[in-house]
């Protein structure tokens, strides 16, 4: 099976960086309830897809914001 990688390394930095934002923000206790939970998951989600290379939203679309494959 071939590596299903659609994310650039600026892409993933980005992403990166956002989600350590919205960890940061979700313990800070500036928000609380559910508002926290919603910073919590797109947290984990941006991290996560950052770590992976690998963005969902970006498949149905065909979207790659890496280098172009070669071969």
């Amino acid at each position: 099976m071939a590596k299903l990688r659609n994310m650039g390394t600026l892409d993933r930095v980005l992403r990166a960086i956002v989600g350590v934002v919205l960890a940061i923000v979700a313990t800070t206790g500036t928000y609380s309830g559910g508002i926290t939970a919603v910073l919590w998951i797109l947290a984990v989600l941006m991290l996560g897809t950052a770590a992976v290379a690998v963005c969902p939203a970006y498949l149905p679309f065909k979207v790659n914001t890496g280098a172009p494959r070669q071969g």
